[in-house]
C-alpha cells in the first residue's frame, strides 16, 4: 500500500496519486473551515432569552466571495490536472511502440487477444486467453476495450487505470507497468448477478520472460475452451 492507496506499479500512477492527495487536502481544509464556522455560529448565535433575531436580506460581497473561491479552486485543479489527463487519455500522446492488446468484456469474463509470432494484432496468428492478462514490465501497453453485452469497467487499481467498456464502442487506453508481479483485473461497474466474480489474473513479466510466455502461449490453450462463468 502507498499510504491509503494500493501499491503503485505504473509510470503515471505517481502523478495521479499526487492529484488525489491535492484534492483530498483541499476538501479536508474546506471541511474543517465550514464545520468550524458552523460550530462557531451555533454557539455564538444560540437562543438566549430576551434577544431578538435580526432579519438580514443578504450580503452581496459575501456571496461573491464564496462563489469566487470555489470557482478559482476548480480552475486551479483543472489547470493542474489537464497535462496528466492528456498524457493518459489523448490518442496523440499514446506511445507508438506500445504492445497492442484487445480486451473484450462480457458477462462475466475478460477475453484478452494477443498478437501472435508476427507481433501484429488483427492477423491470423492472434491468440486469446480468458481471464488472463499478461504484460511486460517497462514497455507501454495499449489496450482496445469493447463489450459484447452491457457496460463493464476495466479496473486495475495498482496501475491507476479505470475505463468503461461500452457496447458498440472501441475505447483505447494505455499504461506501462514498472514492477513484475501478480495483480488482479476487476470490473468496477455493476454488470449483473455475476459481477463480483468478474476478475482476471494480471501477470507482469520481465521483458524476456514475457516474450517467452507469448511464444509458448501462441499454441492452443485448453483453458480458453468451454463456457464462461
Amino acid at each position: 500500500m502507498d499510504g491509503w492507496l494500493p501499491q503503485n506499479v505504473s509510470t503515471f500512477g505517481g502523478e495521479i496519486d499526487s492529484l488525489f492527495y491535492l484534492i483530498l487536502g483541499i476538501a479536508a481544509a474546506i471541511f474543517v473551515i465550514v464545520e468550524g464556522a458552523l460550530v462557531l455560529f451555533i454557539i455564538r448565535y444560540r437562543h438566549r432569552e430576551g434577544r431578538k433575531a435580526a432579519y438580514i436580506h443578504g450580503n452581496n460581497r459575501a456571496e461573491f466571495v464564496w462563489t469566487l473561491i470555489p470557482f478559482l479552486i476548480v480552475v486551479f485543479l483543472a489547470a493542474r490536472s489537464t497535462g496528466t489527463w492528456l498524457d493518459i487519455k489523448s490518442p496523440e500522446r499514446m506511445p507508438a511502440d506500445a504492445l497492442e492488446l484487445r480486451v473484450t468484456a462480457k458477462q462475466f469474463e475478460w477475453n484478452v487477444t494477443y498478437p501472435g509470432p508476427d507481433g501484429r494484432l488483427g492477423t491470423a496468428d492472434d491468440f486469446v486467453r480468458r481471464n488472463q492478462l499478461h504484460i511486460p514490465a517497462g514497455r507501454p501497453v495499449r489496450v482496445t476495450l469493447s463489450s459484447e453485452d452491457v457496460i463493464h469497467s476495466f479496473f486495475l487499481p495498482q496501475f491507476r487505470v479505470k475505463q468503461d467498456a461500452v457496447p458498440g464502442m472501441s475505447i483505447t487506453i494505455w499504461f506501462e507497468a514498472t514492477e513484475p508481479g501478480e495483480y488482479t483485473l476487476g470490473c468496477a461497474e455493476l454488470c449483473g448477478t455475476g459481477h463480483t466474480r468478474m476478475m482476471a489474473s494480471v501477470t507482469v513479466h520481465e521483458a524476456e520472460a514475457y516474450d517467452r510466455w507469448a511464444r509458448e502461449a501462441a499454441g492452443p490453450d485448453p483453458s480458453t475452451l468451454g463456457d464462461g462463468i
